[in-house]
């Protein structure tokens, strides 16, 4: 290659960065187009919907929290950005912007509003509004799929089940059994647990289990539990779950919860692969680290993006990685893109 087209592709790189670093923090971090009508005719092209965000820029702060929040959480850009045709109308503005407002009547100066099209611009499902977390984003996200008769890939489908259950509350309970690691492969894999953590309480092993009531009542979380050999005690705050966990282990392995300690090696399976690179959920990291300790691959709970990391870091295994387990996901993706 000459040096003219490469000084003109470190062009486009550096205009491309400087617009991704210059875009409107109320946009997040999704790449989104501003013409209407190239939405449709992209989504008519490529079989998809058209996921209109209708936003104040420069806004408020609830539309910059919108922004900073569910628009730049890395799995929900990734379903915006590639399961949708991501199309921005600006609100507090004229021009082509005001004349999609009108045909949708939506209000100017208003905070964020979300609709998702079909390639005729007619609405796929209910209009979100009023509701500024990732949890009712990507709730619509996948009804506006199931809708149009699509299936829902496993990462968003295992997202939706993270955010719903913290966003209905979440309860926790420390199983203690004869190895936190058998413990994490076999109650990570439970549908309705949401997280997990290897550590000590007491001085013996134990696994403490996030999990979402309305999905894993208390009483099934300890037969599940006792049956995979993981419930030779049972720690739990509140004399009700410690009566029906009496039910079934005995009132002699039930105990009140003490001080928990961590173990210095969280998610061993997932820990003593490359995936332990890959930024993930804390309910990712569960279920990935239980299909790994069956011999399972985990891309299965992962997204295209995340799978191409791993790839990455297969192919630069002596790159200096961080490991990214029990990190903070959204930003451990962005430490991520720094190497």
């Amino acid at each position: 290659m000459d040096m003219n087209k490469l000084f003109f592709l470190f062009c486009l790189c550096m205009i491309s960065l400087f617009s991704q670093a210059q875009q409107p923090a109320e946009l997040g971090k999704v790449q989104w187009l501003r013409n209407y009508e190239q939405a449709l005719d992209r989504a008519a092209a490529e079989g998809k919907c058209v996921l209109i965000l209708f936003q104040e820029v420069p806004g408020c702060a609830t539309c910059r929290n919108y922004g900073s929040g569910p628009l730049s959480h890395p799995l929900i850009v990734e379903a915006i950005e590639s399961l949708f045709v991501p199309l921005c109308i600006y609100n507090n503005e004229g021009g082509e912007d005001a004349k999609v407002l009108k045909r949708y009547r939506e209000p100017a100066w208003n905070n964020p509003v979300v609709r998702i099209v079909d390639a005729a611009g007619a609405d796929v499902t209910d209009r979100l509004s009023g509701n500024y977390n990732a949890a009712g984003l990507v709730e619509t996200m996948t009804k506006a799929l199931g809708q149009r008769g699509q299936s829902v890939p496993g990462y968003l489908a295992l997202l939706q089940e993270e955010m719903t259950a913290y966003q209905r509350g979440t309860a926790t309970a420390s199983l203690s059994m004869y190895c936190f690691w058998t413990g994490e492969k076999q109650l990570g894999q439970l549908s309705g647990v949401v997280a997990t953590q290897a550590g000590f309480m007491d001085g013996r092993e134990v696994v403490r289990v996030t999990y979402d009531p309305a999905v894993l009542p208390f009483e099934e979380l300890v037969e599940a539990g006792q049956s995979a050999r993981c419930a030779d005690g049972v720690y739990v705050n509140g004399l009700p779950r410690q009566e029906l966990a009496a039910k079934v282990v005995g009132s002699k392995a039930v105990h009140s919860e003490t001080a928990f300690r961590p173990d210095d090696t969280p998610k061993y399976y997932l820990a003593q692969t490359l995936y332990r690179f890959v930024p993930m959920t804390p309910l990712q990291s569960a279920r990935a680290n239980a299909l790994i300790g069956k011999g399972d691959s985990p891309e299965a709970v992962l997204s295209p993006r995340q799978i191409q990391l791993a790839a990455q870091i297969s192919a630069r295994p002596k790159a200096g990685w961080r490991n990214a387990i029990g990190e903070d996901f959204q930003k451990a993706w962005e430490a991520f893109r720094s190497y």
